[in-house]
């Protein structure tokens, strides 16, 4: 199956949302290739990054939970390096 390198930049804005967060990404943890959070006091948000190997509709289904998680905002972009096939 073809993967692709995706990273999906997230902004949480109310920590209300984290457990959930936390749950999902622990969902998808064997695509996660690896992950980065700031937590910036000054503004109250937290800004994570996510770096996942894997196959498209994974990785949309992954976006797609997480986008509609309330106060979590996310982008996702696609690496430009040709898939692989596992």
């Amino acid at each position: 199956m073809d993967t692709r390198i995706a990273l999906i930049g997230i902004i949480v804005e109310n920590t209300d949302a984290v457990l959930e967060l936390n749950s999902i990404l622990h969902e998808y943890r064997m695509y996660i290739v690896g992950r980065m959070g700031i937590p910036y006091q000054k503004r109250k948000i937290s800004v994570i990054s996510v770096v996942v190997d894997a196959p498209n509709d994974v990785i949309s289904a992954l976006s797609g939970k997480l986008g509609m998680l309330p106060h979590v905002n996310i982008k996702t972009l696609y690496s430009k390096v040709p898939p692989t096939v596992e």
